[in-house]
Order: C-alpha cells, then sequence, then structure tokens
C-alpha cells in the first residue's frame, strides 16, 4: 500500500518527499545517509523527521499486514460481510482492528461457550430480538433438557444471559464508546497494600487522579510501586455512565418483556468482562505513552551525554574514588592508551593522604598529565577536594573535571572491556574508562548498553524493542554526525557508522592490524564483507586524518569527489588549501558566482554544494561545543552541612519530566521540581535545560534520612525601583 500522501499529510511535507524517504529506506539507506547525502532527493528535510516518518511508516504497514490477516481469517470462517469489511476499511488503530476480530477469534472455554454447547443460543438470540409481545419464560421451556443439564428455566434464563453478556463484552461499538469514556472521565485510584508499611511510594498510598490529567511519570511511578507489592491500582469510570454505554447500544425495545432480562445481561457483561478488560486495556494506553514519552526523554539525554565536547590530544588521569577499597587511578595518552595505573587511599589515614599526593604528582611529573579526569560517584566530593589541594602544590599546569561514571562498572565487567585490557581488573579498567570519558565521550560511552547509563527514567521498566531502537537511533545518530577516525576508531564506535554492521567493523580492525593505517578512503573496499552498498553509505562518515587525499578527512561522500574538486578548480583554489586560512574566503567567492550557477556547473544540487562549501572550509568540524569550566567549592562535603537558602554551581546529571537532577558536589544529586527551573510557566524541563549544562541553584530543602535534595534555579524577582 502506498503511504506516502498520508505520510505526506500527517508530517506536513510534500508527497513526493515522503515518496523519496520511503524508497530510500526500502532500498536500504539508513536515516543519517538519508539526510546528509540525499538532500536533494527528499528536499532536505531534517534527520529527526526522516525518523519519526519511518517509525510511523513501520507502523502503517504493520497495521496493514494486522487487517489483511484478520480478513483473511473472518473470510476463511465464511462469516465476511459487507459491514465488517466496511468497518476494517474504517479503521485507524490496531485496536479497533481486534475489537472487530475479537468475536470471531478462537477462544479458551467461557460461560457462554457453555450455554452454546447446551444449545441456548436461539434462546439468546430471542432475548436479543426484543419482541413486543414475548414471553421469555415461555420459549425457555423448550430449552429445558436433563441430557444438556438444563434443569430449570432460569438455568434456560441464565445461559441465554450470558451467551449476550459475552457478545456485549465482544460488540466494538460499546467498546469504542467505553474506550471513550475511560479515556474522559476515568479515574486511577491508588492505595496501599500495606498502610504500615513503609516505602519511596508513600505519597501513592491514598491517590486518586483523572485519567485525562495523570501526568507520565506518576503512571510510570504507580505501576513500580504495584510491580513491587506496595500499591493497589485501579481503573474506573461512574457505573451509570458505563450502563448508558451499553443500553443505547443493545436495547432496542425497552418495553419488551425481554429488555429487563437483557439489562440483566449487560450489568453482568460490564462488571465480569468489559470493566476489567477496558481498564486493563486504559493502563496498557496510558503505560504505552508514558513509555514513548520516557523513551522520549531517554534518547533526548543520551544524546545530550554523547555529544558533550571532548578534551582532544591531552594526557589524562582518570580517578574512580571510593572508600574501603581506594581510590584507583589510570594515566592515558592523547590517543586513549594506558600509560599507568595503582591504587591511593585519600580518604584514611593522614599519611596514607600524603602518600597519595606523591603518587599522583610522581605520575603529573612522568608523564606530563595535564588534565585530571573524576568519576562522580562514591567519595567524589574528596577525591575533587584532594586534587584541588594537590594542584596547588605543584608546578605543572593541571585542570580537571568531573565527569559521569554512570555504567562504568557495567562496562569494566563486561566482555568487551575484559577484551580490551585483559592485564587489568575490573576496578582499574573502570578508572581508565573514566580517563577516556573525559578525552572522548562519545567513543567510550558507545561501549556500554545505553540502558545501563543511567540518564532517564524508569528505563528498566520500558519496552525493550522500543527502548533499544531509540537509543540505537540516538547512538548512530550521534556517531554519524561527529564522524569517525577510520585509522583510531574501535569496533564497538565503528559498528554504529551508518552502513557497517558489527562483523565489519570487527573486519575493518582487523585490516587496519594487518595492513597498517588507512592511506586513503577507496582502500575500505578491500575490507572483507564491506560491499558496494556498505561503502556508499558508510564512507562519508568515515575520516582519514593525514591520507593521501585531502578530501577523506571531510564528510564530502567519495561520490562527490569530483564536484569538490571541480569547485575549487572553478574558484581557484588547490586542494593543498583545504582548511587553511585561505579557504575562508570561499564561501564569499562562491556566493559572488551565485550558487544556483555553480551547483549546475559542478553537476551536484544546491544543498550538496553548501555542504562541500562548509567541509572545505572547516574539514572534519566537531559538532560539539566547547566544554564548560569546572568549579569548587571546599565548604560541602555532604547532605549535613548544606543549609537552606546556600546558592551553589551544580552539574545536570539527569533529566526526567518532572523535573531535573544536579550534582552539587554531595553524594546525592539534588532535584530541582520542573515548579522550580524557571520563572515563567514550562511544560517540560528539556526547555530549559539539557544534560552536562552548568547551573546556579539554590538550596530549598535537605532530608538527610531519605536522602533527598530540593533545589531551586529560579531567579529572585528585581527589586522594586
Amino acid at each position: 500500500m502506498d503511504f506516502k500522501d498520508r505520510l505526506a499529510k500527517e508530517f506536513d511535507i510534500k508527497p513526493w518527499q515522503a515518496e523519496a524517504v520511503i524508497g530510500l529506506h526500502d532500498e536500504g539507506a539508513t536515516v543519517p545517509f538519508i539526510a546528509r547525502y540525499r538532500k536533494e532527493a527528499h528536499g532536505s528535510l531534517n534527520e529527526q523527521t526522516i525518523h519519526s516518518l519511518l517509525e510511523r511508516l513501520d507502523y502503517l504497514r504493520r497495521f496493514e499486514e494486522r487487517k489483511e490477516e484478520i480478513f483473511k481469517a473472518i473470510d476463511a470462517e465464511g462469516k465476511m460481510t459487507q459491514e465488517i469489511e466496511k468497518a476494517l476499511s474504517s479503521a485507524q488503530t490496531l485496536s479497533e482492528l481486534e475489537d472487530i476480530y475479537m468475536p470471531y477469534k478462537k477462544k479458551r472455554r467461557t460461560r457462554a461457550s457453555v450455554a452454546k454447547e447446551k444449545g441456548l443460543e436461539p434462546l439468546a438470540d430471542y432475548l436479543e430480538a426484543q419482541e413486543a409481545n414475548a414471553d421469555p419464560y415461555k420459549e425457555a421451556e423448550a430449552y429445558l433438557s436433563e441430557e444438556k443439564e438444563v434443569a430449570t428455566i432460569e438455568d434456560a434464563l441464565n445461559g441465554a444471559k450470558d451467551i449476550l453478556a459475552e457478545r456485549a463484552s465482544e460488540n466494538a461499538e460499546i467498546r469504542r464508546r467505553l474506550r471513550n469514556l475511560f479515556s474522559v472521565v476515568g479515574t486511577i485510584s491508588v492505595t496501599a497494600e500495606d498502610k504500615e508499611k513503609d516505602s519511596v511510594y508513600t505519597q501513592y498510598y491514598d491517590y486518586s487522579e483523572p485519567v485525562k490529567t495523570i501526568p507520565d511519570h506518576r503512571i510510570l511511578a504507580m505501576n513500580r510501586g504495584e510491580k513491587e507489592g506496595f500499591l493497589k491500582v485501579s481503573c474506573e469510570i461512574p457505573i451509570e455512565k458505563a450502563q448508558r454505554a451499553l443500553e443505547s447500544e443493545m436495547i432496542k425495545n425497552p418495553v419488551s418483556p425481554c429488555a429487563v432480562l437483557l439489562k440483566e445481561a449487560l450489568e453482568d457483561s460490564y462488571n465480569r468482562l468489559l470493566a476489567p478488560s477496558m481498564a486493563r486495556e486504559t493502563r496498557n494506553t496510558l503505560t504505552e505513552r508514558a513509555s514513548a514519552g520516557a523513551i522520549q526523554n531517554f534518547g533526548s539525554n543520551l544524546h545530550a551525554l554523547l555529544m558533550q565536547p571532548p578534551v582532544r590530544d591531552k594526557v589524562t588521569l582518570g580517578l574512580d574514588p571510593g572508600y574501603r577499597t581506594g581510590c584507583k587511578v589510570a594515566v592515558t595518552d592523547g590517543t586513549g592508551k594506558v600509560l599507568d595505573t595503582g591504587v591511593i587511599y585519600i580518604t584514611h589515614s593522614e599519611a596514607q593522604k600524603q602518600n597519595a599526593k606523591e603518587t599522583v604528582k610522581r605520575l603529573i611529573k612522568k608523564h606530563g598529565v595535564e588534565v585530571i579526569s573524576i568519576g562522580n560517584g562514591t567519595a567524589s566530593k574528596e577525591t575533587e577536594i584532594f586534587v584541588s589541594d594537590l594542584i596547588k602544590e605543584i608546578p605543572e599546569k593541571v585542570a580537571y573535571m568531573v565527569v559521569s561514571e554512570a555504567g562504568a562498572s557495567v562496562y569494566s565487567a563486561s566482555k568487551l572491556a575484559a577484551e580490551e585490557f585483559p592485564q587489568f581488573d575490573l576496578t582499574l579498567r573502570s578508572a581508565v574508562s573514566i580517563a577516556r570519558r573525559l578525552q572522548d565521550p562519545l567513543s567510550e560511552l558507545v561501549k556500554i548498553e545505553p540502558k545501563a547509563i543511567g540518564v532517564g527514567q524508569y528505563q528498566h521498566d520500558m519496552p525493550k524493542k522500543e527502548l533499544e531502537s531509540e537509543l540505537a537511533y540516538v547512538v548512530e545518530s550521534c556517531v554519524n554526525s561527529v564522524g569517525v577516525d577510520l585509522n583510531t576508531a574501535s569496533a564497538p564506535l565503528l559498528e554504529h557508522v551508518s552502513g557497517i554492521s558489527s562483523a565489519v567493523a570487527k573486519n575493518i580492525v582487523a585490516y587496519r592490524e594487518e595492513n597498517g593505517r588507512f592511506k586513503n578512503r577507496t582502500a575500505l573496499k578491500k575490507v572483507a564483507k564491506l560491499g558496494p552498498k556498505a561503502f556508499e553509505q558508510s564512507a562519508g562518515f568515515l575520516r582519514i586524518a593525514d591520507g593521501e587525499n585531502p578530501l577523506d578527512r571531510t564528510a564530502v561522500h567519495p561520490e562527490s569527489y569530483k564536484a569538490a574538486k571541480a569547485l575549487l578548480k572553478e574558484l581557484s583554489f588547490k586542494e593543498s588549501e583545504i582548511g587553511t586560512e585561505k579557504m575562508q574566503d570561499l564561501r564569499k567567492k562562491a556566493e559572488e558566482v551565485g550558487l544556483s550557477a555553480l551547483s549546475e556547473k559542478i553537476g551536484v544540487g544546491v544543498p550538496t554544494l553548501k555542504d562541500i562549501l562548509e567541509e572545505l572550509i572547516k574539514p572534519g568540524r566537531d559538532p560539539r561545543g566547547e566544554l564548560p569550566p569546572a568549579e569548587l567549592r571546599t565548604d560541602v562535603m555532604d547532605m549535613n552541612d548544606l543549609k537552606e537558602g546556600m546558592v551553589l554551581k551544580g552539574t545536570v546529571r539527569n533529566i526526567v519530566d518532572f523535573g531535573a537532577f544536579v550534582d552539587i558536589g554531595v553524594h546525592e544529586d539534588g532535584l530541582v521540581h520542573i515548579s522550580q527551573m524557571s520563572n515563567k510557566f514550562i511544560k517540560h524541563p528539556s526547555e530549559v535545560v539539557k544534560l552536562g549544562d552548568r547551573v546556579e541553584v539554590t538550596v530549598l530543602s535537605v532530608d538527610s534520612k531519605k536522602g533527598r535534595i530540593g533545589l531551586s534555579m529560579k531567579k529572585p524577582p528585581m527589586p522594586a525601583k
């Protein structure tokens, strides 16, 4: 089925743009490749629009497949009618399709199926017909049978009502009306399994909220509390509204003697079948919505974390803080190669602390350490103060930064870390990771399973497939927007490059180890299993810093080399001048000639021409910004040192729907609730901050017992003039 018109309308684009994206996707092109190197084909749609459009395309295709399956299943039973066919054609959601199919599904044995086995379906038809002169009790006499265990008139009518109750529960229109009622007037109610039992869910021990207003983070909190056995959660609507919905659909003749019995069947249908089913469906819908929001939030946080600016080409000393087991140390050179390791003790005796200082001073002098990276976990603050004091005592110019150590222990215990550092134990691998996170966060963090990085809310409760899909896209987007050095990249980094599989990534590294550095992009074609399609998809994102061809260090795709060379020649520049000061005049000269004229002359579209110009001026430009400076307060050691009204500097470590968690240098991150993030109304914290931002906060509250710190980013009102 052709979805281009529908997608064009939904995304407010032209049908030809949707068609182009669909076509490229179906040919095997990745989102980064489509967004970067096929701009003329789709009219320069941005990467996020392309990603969202293809996600929607996948849903629509699955929807059509399911519709066809249902059509074939009903038709095979010989029960397809024009009415059913019309209903299937007009269905817009998977739940609507399943409602239509429900009466025709093969079911387990139910009260209704037992009644049908006893031959009571015609009696149910009789009651549903609601004839004005009907006599249901007399009609029921005809169905009495000792053999079928229908001993009394009451048995016969009860069986018929069971059949009618099931029919009502499978009626697509009734389910549609109830679904709407649950979303509009439904209420989520929560009680405690044990009110005397303390937990993090005490605020929900006696709680209710309308379905239509409940925020995503509360849905996820209630779900987890229920899963952990602390909460009981229910969802309901006013019973009179439910009954009206059923009766308006099923009661055609209220004065019929059968109507009373039918109403009884409908009441049973709602209480026994529909209410539990619709409540479950409503909660599932809320959970899906909340999960989608949480996954999107996780992706946004992960993107900000991965795109933190690197501290390039500096010898780095990584410190993984700890109390009992000491602080693990690793020194890496500018490329991340490990030069030295060790363990120091800075929180024990004064003598050990002095020994630790001497050890670090010796390492700084021996290896020419320029920057120190400190993990933000246990004993981080003590380590930060230790480093600050030490720096004042040495002649060398050394700076330091506190980095997130989330997922470091997961990485250090992984098979990959064991392969990378077989000579080190787990704790030292973690220190190496912390050093490298400062040097190049993206290259280091791609080694860790994204959900272990811990920059979302309830990520371990999310649907695995959807979460992994979104996070894989985020990692792929970040890696390809930055670009990868073909001669230094690890296999875990390479496998996130457009068109490169895990196996091909390993083959690239193996080829490099066997044949030495790549001298040009063309050599990629010699790598095992890297065929023409993979080369097309990946080549532009793989860079060679000092290769034979100056264009190989740019994001210009090899397919555009001819055009890039023609452009340089046309504007009187040399390839050797790429990236030099002289090249700063390139754009000005191009505009003087006219981009449209140049585009036509060199044989590429204007969007591609603009990209080529940018790359020739700033080859391999890294989109990651400047690193914010680290700041230290020596008067804050732990939560007991915090006082209400204190103004501190901190780093945003996590963003959730209801606020942001900020590292202010104590063991626990403080929470800036969304209501305390800005003097103006905001819908989501991401409107104000992103991961890694340095912010000024005021301490609002400190709860040492629960380990909670309340912070505010609001600015005090300006004094009246």
